[in-house]
C-alpha cells in the first residue's frame, strides 16, 4: 500500500466517534458502537498499510502484553503476540500452573501483581460456559481498581481473545477479510450468510465463534442463517441480538435444522462444529462440581450424537447449492478436513483445498485485528498518532 491510499485511510478516521475506546476493554463485539467497530477496522488497515510500506508502527518503546491461554492456541496466541511485538510491547506468557494461582492467590491480586508495567492482557477462556467472560471481567475490574487507587502507574486495557460468549478478534478478521473480498462495506447488505452446524469427531468446540457472526454480521445488513441438528442451540440471548439486528436493518435472521436449506443461495459459508449450549452448561457444571465421571459419561453421550450426523459436512455437492457455487467458504481454523485429519469431519478435504489461500488470507487479518484493538484503546489521538508515524516513515527494515 502507497502513502497517499494510507494517508488517506488516516483522514478518514475522523468520520468516527471512537473516544470512548480510550482506556477500555474490547469484550463482545455488540457492546461497541458501529463507529467503533468501523474504527477498528479503519486502524487494522492502516497498520496493515504501514506495515506493508516497512514503516515502523512501533509506539511503545517498552512494555509488557500479558497473554494467558486456558486453552490450547495457535493462531489466536501468536497473533496476539505479533500485535504487541507490532506496537513495540513484549509478550509474557502466564502459565497458571507455574504461578501462586494454583496455590489460591485471587483473581484481584494476581490481576495486580501482573500488571505493574503490562498495558494489555489477553485472555482466552472458552472452556466453560458461564466462566469464562466473567473471569475476563473480574481481571478488568480488579486493573480498574488497581489503577484509580495508585497501585498502577497505567491502566492496562484488556482484549477478549475469546469467552465462552464471543470470539470478537476472530469474528472482526474474519468480517474484514469479507469487506475486502466482496469490495466494501456498503457491498455486504442482502448477502446470504449460511452460518452452520458441521460435524467433527470431538465433541466440546466452543459456541462462540458461531454466537460471534450472529452478533456481528447482522449488523451489516445480511442476511444470516444459523443451521444446526436438533438439540445443537446456542444461547439465547445471541439470538435475540441477532433477531433485534435483523429488526433494525431490515435484513433476516433465520433458523433452520437442514444445511441443505442453509447453503441455498448463499454468497457465504461458515460450516463449523460446536457444542450444545446446554451440555456445556452441564459439562461447566460437573467440573465445579469435580464430577469426573459425570464428565466422562457426558463425553461419551456427546460424542454419540455427533456421530449421527456425520452428513453435515461441507461437500462439492453442497457447495454448488451456494450462489453460482462459488460461496466464499471461511473457517476459524484448525478445520476436521475429512480424510485429512480425521477419517470424518467438517468439510471436504477438496473444498477445503481449493479455499486454503482464501482462509489463510482470512486469518491474516487477526494480528491487524487485534493491534488495532491495543492502538484505540492506548492513544487518545490515533489519527494523529498515524499522521506522525507516515511522517516519520521510519523504516521497520533499515
Amino acid at each position: 500500500m502507497d502513502k497517499v491510499k494510507i494517508a488517506k485511510l488516516i483522514s478518514r478516521l475522523t468520520d468516527y466517534d471512537y473516544k470512548n475506546m480510550y482506556l477500555n476493554d474490547f469484550f463482545e463485539t455488540w457492546h461497541k458502537t458501529d463507529d467503533e467497530i468501523m474504527a477498528t477496522f479503519l486502524a487494522a488497515d492502516i497498520l496493515r498499510g504501514l506495515r506493508e510500506a516497512n514503516i515502523s508502527t512501533r509506539i511503545f518503546d517498552s512494555g509488557l502484553g500479558i497473554s494467558l491461554f486456558r486453552d490450547n492456541s495457535t493462531r489466536t496466541r501468536f497473533s496476539f503476540a505479533s500485535a504487541c511485538n507490532m506496537l513495540g510491547i513484549e509478550v509474557q506468557d502466564l502459565d497458571e500452573s507455574r504461578s501462586q494461582i494454583a496455590h489460591g492467590e485471587t483473581v484481584r491480586e494476581t490481576a495486580n501483581m501482573i500488571s505493574f508495567m503490562a498495558d494489555v492482557i489477553g485472555i482466552r477462556d472458552d472452556m466453560y460456559i458461564g466462566e469464562g467472560n466473567k473471569y475476563m471481567r473480574s481481571v478488568a475490574k480488579s486493573v480498574e481498581e488497581g489503577y484509580r487507587d495508585g497501585v498502577l502507574e497505567q491502566r492496562p486495557v484488556l482484549v477478549d481473545l475469546q469467552c465462552d460468549i464471543d470470539h470478537p478478534t476472530q469474528i472482526m478478521a474474519d468480517m474484514l477479510h469479507v469487506i475486502h473480498h466482496f469490495g466494501g462495506v456498503e457491498k455486504l447488505r442482502g448477502k446470504k450468510v449460511a452460518m452452520t452446524w458441521a460435524y467433527s469427531p470431538s465433541y466440546g468446540k466452543p459456541l462462540s465463534v458461531p454466537q460471534g457472526v450472529i452478533g456481528l454480521m447482522t449488523r451489516f445488513g445480511m442476511d444470516v442463517t444459523l443451521a444446526h441438528p436438533e438439540g445443537y442451540e446456542i444461547m439465547p440471548e445471541v439470538e435475540k441480538i441477532g433477531r433485534k439486528n435483523a429488526e433494525l436493518l431490515g435484513c433476516k435472521f433465520l433458523k433452520t435444522n437442514s444445511m441443505e436449506e442453509a447453503f441455498e443461495g448463499a454468497d457465504i459459508v461458515y460450516p463449523k462444529s460446536w457444542a450444545p449450549f446446554k451440555a456445556m452448561e452441564k459439562r461447566s457444571k460437573l467440573y465445579v462440581e469435580s464430577d469426573i465421571e459425570g464428565i466422562k459419561k457426558l463425553e461419551k453421550e456427546l460424542l454419540e450424537q455427533n456421530a449421527k450426523f456425520k452428513n453435515w459436512e461441507c461437500t462439492e455437492e453442497m457447495m454448488k447449492k451456494t450462489k453460482n457455487g462459488e460461496a466464499l467458504y471461511l473457517h476459524c481454523l484448525p478445520a476436521d478436513i475429512t480424510g485429512v485429519s480425521c477419517k470424518a469431519g467438517e468439510v471436504a478435504a477438496s473444498v477445503f483445498d481449493r479455499y486454503r489461500i482464501p482462509l489463510y488470507k482470512q486469518a491474516s487479518f487477526k494480528p491487524y485485528i487485534i493491534a488495532a484493538m491495543i492502538f484505540l484503546a492506548k492513544k487518545a489521538d490515533p489519527a494523529d498518532t498515524f499522521g506522525a508515524l507516515l511522517n516519520e516513515s521510519k523504516p521497520r527494515i533499515k
